[in-house]
């Protein structure tokens, strides 16, 4: 799969279905010649093959006598387009039936059906991107969110790969030295200095570590962040949900237990998409069906990353237990804790609350009072700043093992300094380290590992 084919690919550019246009792709050096072959242009006989690149121009595409529907086709030139071949966009009308006439009327004559990814996968062969930024295309298609885009915009423009190739030549550049020493092992002589060695192995470290933890705030960005609503039964959680919802989601009744298993939800505040979740309530029962959903509570609680418990405003008097009792179970998790139906509460008591309990949230999810200062704290949470920034974010997996990978051979490079060891001994984990920064970008590649991550792209990009 990594090596890179002369044959000419086809694919529609948008998405399948009726729509007032459709763009069909087209990539590989024939690919101008072949589409000149069935097109005729409005303004004389314009040979596309010798027009200038990036230029749009209006025909019809025509099989024999058969005119299959007037369009307009671009022309990008080699190396000046997305995949680094000559590359044919064809804008028809968006009936089905057109985009399959075309589509066959090339297969017919010598164009083979893309792959998934395969106009990027030829664009990372040909240099036109690196592998990191390839993937960030897929993030880039699937992004739901304002927080979403703009990490995979920031890593599609290559800021992450740049800090990334930063870092592995000047590893490059210390472990060429190291293995000039090794040659001249019996002159004894020294052509890398320790002292900036040990500060280019301490910088590089700190810098992976950077990243390696912003994939806590990239992965959440990228995929939603999980919100478990947990509480008692009747408590308003899924008052609430709907409230967030903005829509009747969730059934509600007086009857405690209603809710017996997990319901799941997605909406966007402020740029981040949360996936809110409204659990069954927790209370001991002898009702088997009610004593799963229970379970499941505690498993949606170990899965979020922000828990907002509810408390009944009628059992304020027991707040500091209850909140005190979560928090001990799951001490490591980010509770908020929520007083629900404030409309049963005087002005007076509220007041004393808000005066006792700085970091709580009174509202009435039945009035939808409250909400606002919810969805206000949950941004505050969402803890951006990074983002703002304009920071690197890591968002993908498979960068953040390659990271790791990275981050303890050089760790182990540390180690092999301090304590003084041959240089020959540590030299192999600094290509370690130089092998799992390379796998990031791609200058370490593998069949599968293209296959594996070119799958998962939709076709036609």
């Amino acid at each position: 799969m990594n090596q890179i084919t002369n044959d000419t690919i086809i694919a529609l550019a948008t998405s399948s279905g009726v729509g007032a246009i459709a763009v069909i792709r087209l990539s590989g050096e024939d690919s101008i010649n072949i589409v000149n072959n069935f097109f005729k242009s409005k303004y004389g006989n314009k040979d596309l093959t010798t027009v200038k690149s990036h230029t749009i121009h209006l025909g019809n595409i025509i099989d024999g006598n058969h005119i299959i529907d007037e369009v307009l086709v671009s022309i990008f030139k080699n190396p000046q387009s997305y995949t680094g071949e000559n590359v044919v966009e064809i804008n028809c009308h968006g009936s089905v039936y057109i985009q399959q006439e075309i589509l066959q009327l090339f297969i017919k004559n010598g164009v083979r059906n893309a792959n998934a990814g395969e106009f990027t996968l030829r664009a990372f062969l040909n240099g036109k991107m690196d592998l990191s930024q390839a993937e960030a295309v897929a993030d880039l298609i699937s992004s739901n969110s304002a927080a979403s885009h703009q990490v995979a915009l920031q890593q599609m423009r290559g800021g992450f790969s740049s800090e990334i190739q930063d870092l592995r030549q000047q590893l490059l550049n210390f472990a060429s030295l190291i293995e000039l020493e090794l040659d001249f092992a019996e002159e004894d002589v020294e052509f890398a200095d320790r002292t900036e060695f040990k500060n280019l192995i301490s910088k590089i470290s700190n810098v992976l570590k950077r990243l390696i933890d912003s994939f806590a705030l990239g992965n959440v960005l990228k995929n939603g962040i999980p919100v478990a609503i947990v509480g008692e039964p009747n408590v308003g959680k899924s008052t609430l949900l709907n409230a967030l919802l903005n829509e009747e989601k969730a059934i509600v009744s007086h009857i405690e237990g209603t809710t017996r298993d997990a319901i799941e939800d997605e909406i966007t505040i402020d740029g981040v998409a949360y996936r809110f979740i409204d659990t069954a309530g927790i209370r001991n029962t002898e009702d088997f069906v009610e004593n799963i959903g229970i379970q499941k509570t505690f498993e949606n609680i170990e899965k979020a990353q922000l828990v907002l418990h509810l408390i009944d405003a009628s059992k304020v008097e027991l707040l500091q237990h209850k909140s005190a009792e979560l928090e001990d179970k799951y001490p490591n998790k980010k509770i908020l804790t929520i007083i629900n139906k404030a409309d049963l509460l005087s002005k007076e008591v509220i007041l004393n609350l808000k005066s006792q309990f700085s970091n709580i949230i009174i509202l009435s999810a039945k009035h939808k009072d409250g909400i606002y200062k919810l969805t206000t704290t949950l941004t505050q949470l969402a803890n951006k700043g990074a983002l703002s920034n304009n920071e690197t974010i890591v968002s993908n997996s498979r960068h953040f093992e390659a990271l790791n990978n990275a981050f303890n051979a050089i760790k182990e490079v540390e180690k092999g300094i301090e304590a003084n060891i041959s240089t020959d001994l540590f030299s192999i984990d600094i290509r370690q380290a130089l092998f799992h920064l390379g796998e990031i970008t791609g200058e370490v590649t593998t069949e599968d590992l293209l296959g594996n991550i070119f799958a998962n792209f939709c076709i036609g990009k």
